[in-house]
């Protein structure tokens, strides 16, 4: 690289520092090695640096995902507020843009990987060249999805249950809408996939967050035609989530232009196709693609056999499978440390760094998973008394957060060693841990135990708990194997 493009390419940085940019690169030896090698740290390098890099890289991840999900939460109680009808309408539309989003949301694993390996190495031109190749391969995508759902919006929305009325016309426009906002909902969560990649997450934290109280403020103008707006219900609901999405776009676009949290998109260089970058991403994201739709397609059987217990057996479920989401805030962030640590790490040739802070991650998520666990144990009736205070809706859902509880520690340590494992590009054992576990053994084991041995909903969550124990062990196995190692990228 000459002088020149050199000087241009390294702006003013706000990447965060680690402990591993004092260390001397590695060499192709200690790749190859599969044994343990972070038990002892280099002179110089202490245990506490290097939780400090975790909790630095993770908690703005954990803030933005605990408030998206309670924004989430606020926007859903405003459009009830219409009506069962708007619940519905508006609800019915969640798993068809799921589907779509999985067309660019697999490929952001991949580049979260590359960007992370390439940091670690001190190659910044090729980070950069990911960011827009990945930014050209989303537009594309998103692109085509938009279209296909814009196009589809009826039949997609009578296939997940709409019955013909206001129900059916709601459902439509919303998600039409939605699909007009669908390429700047992509493209954002794009540059936020690179940007956690170099550990750039507080950047990532903020303009969510603000998009975010966008969305809400023009929730409450749209959807009730307040302050002299017009009253828009439903489609005024979608349009303040596409303002919200749009204004977190434009803020994501002006941190990478500008190029001080080491990424730096600089228009001049355009966005010419580069193959085998856009391989390399692809590499990484199809498994996760995979992975995404073989989740998906587990959860619809699931949720279908859970449904024929009956409607409180239902609501019961669902209320206790919210709350165990917000529980996946804590590992899901500490997940994005992972990631991003150990890519940079292998980048650096440095697995022994790799295994030291993901040893330390998983360490730290299980200590907030107890904690999350006793918190179930001791409060779970008031807690799903929030949701609703039908005494028998009590003591089951109370019931029900036992096996919640039970869960969370092996739920923590599989989230953060996925999260290792896809920062070393190994997306594959991900995929096919998921088929196991997520498509066979948890409807599999729900269908029998409560068709077969009439287990009720205790049954359903047994099944659960299954999967949680089986998918822990199988993801230990494979990180505790060290091939992913020696995973090229």
């Amino acid at each position: 690289m000459s002088e020149e493009v050199s000087s241009e390419v390294r702006a003013p940085s706000k990447a965060v520092q680690l402990a591993l940019d004092f260390v001397e690169p590695g060499d192709e030896s200690l790749l190859e090695s599969r044994e343990n090698l972070g038990k002892k740290l280099p002179e110089g390098i202490s245990s506490k640096q290097l939780y400090k890099d975790i909790v630095h890289i993770a908690w703005p991840s954990f803030i933005e995902m605990v408030l998206t999900q309670l924004v989430s939460m606020v926007d859903m109680m405003m459009v009830g507020r219409l009506g069962v009808w708007a619940i519905t309408a508006t609800g019915l539309t969640i798993q068809p843009k799921f589907l779509l989003m999985t067309l660019f949301m697999s490929m952001n694993v991949g580049a979260t990987a590359l960007v992370a390996r390439y940091k670690g190495q001190g190659n910044q031109e090729k980070a950069n060249n990911v960011l827009r190749q990945a930014l050209l391969m989303t537009f594309c995508l998103s692109l085509v999805g938009s279209v296909i759902g814009y196009i589809f919006a009826e039949p997609l929305v009578k296939f997940m249950g709409a019955e013909e009325g206001v129900t059916l016309a709601s459902g439509v426009d919303y998600f039409r809408i939605q699909m007009i906002g669908f390429v700047f909902l992509a493209m954002t969560s794009t540059i936020t996939a690179t940007l956690r990649g170099v550990g750039s997450t507080r950047i990532a934290m903020i303009y969510n967050l603000i998009s975010n109280l966008v969305n809400v403020c023009f929730n409450f103008l749209l959807i009730y035609g307040y302050l002299g707006f017009p009253r828009l219900e439903v489609v005024g609901a979608s349009i303040a989530t596409v303002i919200g999405q749009c204004t977190a776009f434009v803020i994501a676009l002006t941190v990478v232009l500008k190029g001080n949290h080491y990424l730096i998109l600089r228009l001049k260089d355009g966005f010419k196709p580069d193959w085998a970058t856009m391989k390399s991403i692809a590499n990484i994201g199809i498994p996760a693609a995979v992975e995404q739709l073989v989740m998906r397609a587990g959860m619809i059987i699931y949720v279908k056999t859970v449904a024929s217990l009956g409607t409180l057996a239902y609501a019961i479920h669902q209320t206790c499978m919210n709350i165990q989401a917000m529980s996946f805030m804590t590992g899901q962030a500490f997940a994005v440390s992972a990631t991003s640590l150990v890519g940079q790490s292998l980048g650096k040739k440095r697995p022994d760094f790799a295994e030291a802070y993901s040893r330390r991650t998983r360490r730290i998520g299980m200590v907030f998973s107890i904690f999350l666990g006793l918190s179930f144990i001791l409060f779970g009736k008031y807690i799903v008394a929030l949701y609703n205070t039908d005494p028998d809706f009590i003591k089951q859902g109370a019931k029900i957060l036992m096996f919640v509880a039970f869960c969370q520690p092996f739920q923590s340590s599989q989230f953060i060693l996925a999260g290792a494992l896809r920062g070393a590009g190994d997306t594959r054992s991900i995929a096919v841990i998921s088929f196991v576990t997520v498509l066979l053994v948890r409807p599999g084991l729900a269908i029998i135990a409560i068709h077969g041995l009439g287990f009720g909903l205790e049954g359903a969550w047994l099944a659960l708990i299954a999967d949680q124990l089986l998918r822990s062990l199988l993801v230990f196995l494979r990180y505790n194997s060290g091939k992913w190692k020696t995973i090229k990228v």
